[in-house]
Order: C-alpha cells, then sequence, then structure tokens
C-alpha cells in the first residue's frame, strides 16, 4: 500500500502552514537555548520550557488555520478532528542534546493522511536550517533539493544512531549485528533528528533506531524518501501510524535487504 498524494494545490498550502508551524516553534525555542534546564516527565524522559511553549505555538496555529485536523503532539497529546488529516508535532527532538547546549535537536513537523506521512519539516531553529519532504516532491534543504548518496557495498556504510542506551538488550544486539557489517569506524553516535537530515543531504548511509513513538519518525519518513532514500521497519516493511518503532534510513534503497538480512543476524 502506497501512501495517499494530496493535490498539488493542497500539499502547497500544507507546506506553507508547516513552514510557518517551525516558524512559530522556533520562534518560542530560541530564547531557552542553552538557558533552562530540564525536568523529567512520567516516564524518565526530559522535557523543558522550551518544549512546552513550542507545542503550544505551534497549536495556537493550527487552532486557527487548520481547526478540522487532529494533532498528536510529544507534549500535550491527541486532540481529535474530523478531516482525516493529522499534524504530528514534536516540539523538540533531541532534549538532551537541547538541553547540553548542543544545536542537533530539532522541531519535528509531519501531517499524516490515512495513516501514513505525506509531508515532513526538520528545523534546526538555531542553526536556521530547514528540510522539507513532500510526497512526490524533492526533499529541499533552506529551499534547495539535496540528495542521499550513493552506497556500493553495507561495508563501506557510515551508520548512525542517537545512543546504545535507547535499545533494549535485546534490540541492541540486533543493531550490533547490522553495525558490524559497516564501516563501523565511522559509527555516528547522538543526533537525534538531525542523524536523518544528515542522511538526506548525502553524509551519512544508515539510521537505525528501535521504540520509536510517531512524533519521533513521521516527518522523517518524507524528507529521507524525497532525497532518494526509503525508510522501514526492521521487517522491510514500510512505516505508518501504528508501526512497532522499529526504524531503519537508508540513504541507499539498494542496501535494503543487506541490512535488513544483518539485523536478522542479531541474537
Amino acid at each position: 500500500m502506497t501512501s495517499p498524494t494530496p493535490s498539488r494545490t493542497q500539499l502547497d498550502a500544507d507546506i506553507a502552514l508547516a513552514e510557518r508551524l517551525a516558524e512559530a516553534a522556533g520562534a518560542a525555542i530560541r530564547p531557552h537555548f542553552r538557558k533552562v534546564t530540564a525536568e523529567r516527565k512520567g516516564d524518565a524522559t526530559p522535557v523543558t520550557l522550551a518544549d512546552r511553549a513550542a507545542e503550544e505555538a505551534m497549536r495556537a496555529v493550527l487552532a486557527v488555520e487548520a481547526p478540522n485536523d487532529g494533532v498528536i503532539g510529544e507534549e500535550f497529546g491527541t486532540t481529535l478532528g474530523t478531516s482525516g488529516r493529522t499534524w504530528v508535532l514534536d516540539p523538540i527532538d533531541g532534549t538532551t542534546g537541547f538541553v547540553a547546549g548542543r544545536p542537533l535537536f530539532g522541531t519535528l513537523i509531519a501531517l499524516v493522511v490515512e495513516g501514513f506521512p505525506v509531508l515532513g519539516v526538520i528545523d534546526q531553529p538555531i542553526l536556521r536550517e530547514r528540510w522539507v519532504g513532500a510526497a512526490g516532491r524533492p526533499t529541499l534543504f533552506n529551499g534547495q533539493p539535496v540528495r542521499t548518496r550513493a552506497c556500493p557495498a553495507l561495508a563501506e556504510a557510515a551508520i548512525a544512531t542517537t545512543g546504545p542506551h535507547y535499545f533494549s538488550n535485546h534490540d541492541g544486539e540486533h543493531f550490533m549485528a547490522l553495525a558490524a557489517q559497516t564501516d563501523h569506524k565511522r559509527m555516528v553516535m547522538g543526533g537525534d533528528c538531525y542523524n536523518y537530515a544528515m542522511l538526506a543531504s548525502g553524509h551519512l548511509d544508515v539510521v537505525c533506531e528501535s521504540n520509536l513513538k510517531l512524533h519521533d519518525w513521521a516527518a522523517l519518513v518524507p524528507i529521507v524518501e524525497g532525497a532518494g532514500g526509503t525508510m522501514a521497519d526492521w521487517n522491510g516493511d514500510p512505516l505508518r501510524q501504528g508501526s512497532s518503532g522499529h526504524v531503519i534510513a537508508l540513504g541507499d534503497p539498494a542496501r535494503l535487504d543487506d541490512v535488513i538480512e544483518a539485523l536478522a543476524c542479531g541474537h
């Protein structure tokens, strides 16, 4: 099953709205950068005033401009809509890095239709970097097209993940089985959504993670795929709302079978 593609006019309007959401979030985040400390949510993950302010700012825009659309946000949960369209928001993907003063976090904005992401934005408000991906269109970085790079063999691949501590023991063994077959001397740890942006721009070859929620990955799919790459779960199946949260991104889709086979070698 393939994702639905909105009309050109509708997609143009949705992209413009997503960019306004990114602007609103960035304006809420920048005053707090390198000035806040994190609290702990119920699941022990960190959250800051900036996370909440950015999501509130985006929700305020959507309430006026897309009142019939649903919203799923990391900080304030789900607001049901009547249009069959849902905006998925992660105000700061990479809060740990944000609190550490590292400008490698991002605001993630996705539009999901019939369970599939059709539009995604990664916005880095400190560096003023923005990737926009939309169904059937090339991914843009600050308005210019970007492409993933070819990867002739898995042994030549540069792999990235946010960190080994995010894997369960079982998933970690599968990840390490994959990493062992890549050029693991170039392995990147840390980076959250920024790794996927770097893959879309042709600087990384594979990103592999588990335990991701919809707001963690929905925006990434149109960006990676619009740049020529592919995203899937660890079985190689397309990602859609309800997927397990086991996520791989590849700059070169020709390596998908190699990655799936390597992941299956973990014990």
